[in-house]
């Protein structure tokens, strides 16, 4: 037996004999990155194939022309995560009460991370067995149906579309939120100074053209002086609002301690996905990596991230609805004071970060579409591409126009998009990798993987529902 990975002591990712898994004939996978490759697999005993995929190594065979190295992806994975999500959990908490909140957004943390881990892992065992480099989100969902029960496989196609679709929506929704954070942040610091009232749309249009300037970048390795800019911006935002948070707290009884009704549990869940759950910007940057064992390898940049990412968003949460209680804003940086230096220098450096978040989020968008360094046209590629661009930037400010309520627009998002991608693709494709090896000791593999699947299905319809409603309301519908 091969070891599948030198740097993780994970069982699950223990390379098996090829004997016992059949294939349809004539499979051919395309990689995320355009690597084509085909393999034909009898269903007649091992054959060579089969051999070969069991000493078969993808990270050695992927041809990426940058690499990003462990630290810079963990830059960038930071930067995929930090955002408007964080500056909300206060909001969150509010919905959820103090320790309710603290305790669920832990948890919501821990699921959120193995689910990526799993989507992950599936993508390397799946590399592994077709003998492919590298492969995206809808080739992992296509041959995982693949390899389930035959009355599944012929849905992989629909599948695959479906978690593409819910990906875009969740990347660019995401790019919208931003829009308006920022245009909000810039509306409220010139109203300050120069008592201009110009409607948020104004701003939007300010901001249109350097965004699709900075868009048109094709090299994520180009993007990390500005991930690294972004994070260190925001991270001092975040010092900087603890100053203004932490200053003549009130004591922790003044605050409910649990939610007063259960329709704001949903509202609490969604906004706490939208905020943990970075699973669209995963695969691109595990596919451009030097070292992709060093992803989820333990400890490894997925987890180090992650855990930094839960403390600093429970912090956030809990003492940011402790200090303004049912006064809290959808963004914590819009109840800080404009009237003063430090104020407005917050709001200032945390709308620039914001800002930058935007253009790794729209490469995870465009890598996904396939069309970064034109690989998906075959006439005048870059031209092509670069138009794809500028309309899809002008399309997410236009989104963040027609709905400039940051609120529920950010709880919306997560109850949809990110738990459909997030939380319900993981176990069904994990389910469907393992399905021919039994599923483990007492199928302990099927009840995890359903448990998480309950949860998710749970808070795609509650979450969506209730935040659909919120959302009517504040448009005064």
């Amino acid at each position: 037996m091969l070891e599948y990975s030198d740097e993780t002591d994970d069982p699950e990712l223990l390379l098996k004999p090829m004997k016992d898994i059949t294939w349809k004939n004539g499979i051919s996978a395309i990689a995320c990155s355009g690597q084509e490759k085909k393999s034909t697999i009898t269903k007649n005993g091992t054959t060579q194939k089969d051999q070969e995929a069991a000493f078969y190594d993808p990270f050695t065979s992927r041809n990426v022309p940058h690499p990003t190295s462990d630290f810079e992806t963990f830059v960038h994975l930071l930067k995929g995560s930090l955002g408007t999500g964080m500056l909300a959990m206060p909001m969150a908490f509010k919905n959820s009460g103090l320790f309710v909140g603290l305790v669920g957004s832990i948890v919501v943390g821990y699921v959120c991370t193995y689910c990526v881990h799993m989507f992950v892992r599936a993508s390397h065992v799946l590399c592994h067995r077709h003998q492919l480099p590298a492969i995206g989100f809808q080739k992992i969902v296509e041959l995982s149906f693949l390899e389930g029960p035959e009355c599944l496989k012929k849905f992989s196609k629909a599948a695959g579309y479906v978690i593409n679709f819910g990906l875009l929506t969740e990347l660019l929704g995401v790019c919208s939120a931003y829009v308006l954070f920022v245009a909000k942040s810039m509306k409220q610091i010139v109203e300050y100074y120069w008592h201009v009232d110009l409607s948020v749309q104004v701003y939007m249009a300010i901001m249109l053209p350097v965004l699709v300037t900075i868009n048109l970048t094709r090299n994520l390795r180009h993007l990390t002086p500005l991930s690294m800019i972004s994070n260190v911006l925001f991270l001092l935002g975040v010092f900087v609002s603890f100053y203004y948070i932490f200053e003549d707290l009130p004591p922790i009884s003044s605050r409910p301690a649990s939610f007063s009704s259960w329709g704001q549990l949903p509202l609490f869940f969604g906004t706490t996905i939208f905020a943990l759950e970075g699973i669209g910007v995963v695969m691109p940057l595990e596919n451009n990596m030097k070292n992709p064992k060093h992803f989820i390898s333990c400890p490894g940049v997925l987890h180090i991230g992650m855990l930094f990412l839960i403390i600093l968003y429970a912090i956030t949460g809990f003492f940011g609805y402790l200090k303004y209680g049912d006064k809290v804003e959808a963004s914590i940086t819009l109840n800080l004071p404009v009237e003063t230096m430090l104020g407005q220098f917050l709001k200032t450096i945390v709308a620039i970060a914001v800002f930058l978040t935007y253009f790794l989020l729209f490469y995870a968008a465009m890598d996904l579409l396939g069309i970064v360094n034109g690989r998906r046209f075959k006439t005048r590629p870059l031209l092509k591409e670069n138009i794809v661009r500028i309309l899809t930037v002008l399309g997410t400010v236009v989104v963040a126009g027609l709905f400039p309520n940051l609120g529920p627009f950010l709880s919306l998002i997560g109850a949809f998009s990110l738990c459909v991608v997030g939380l319900i693709f993981p176990p069904i494709i994990d389910t469907l990798i393992y399905y021919k090896e039994g599923l483990g000791r007492l199928k302990w593999r099927l009840g995890k993987n359903a448990i998480i699947l309950s949860c998710g299905v749970l808070g795609l319809v509650t979450g969506t529902m209730i935040s659909l409603q919120e959302f009517v309301e504040s448009m005064g519908g």
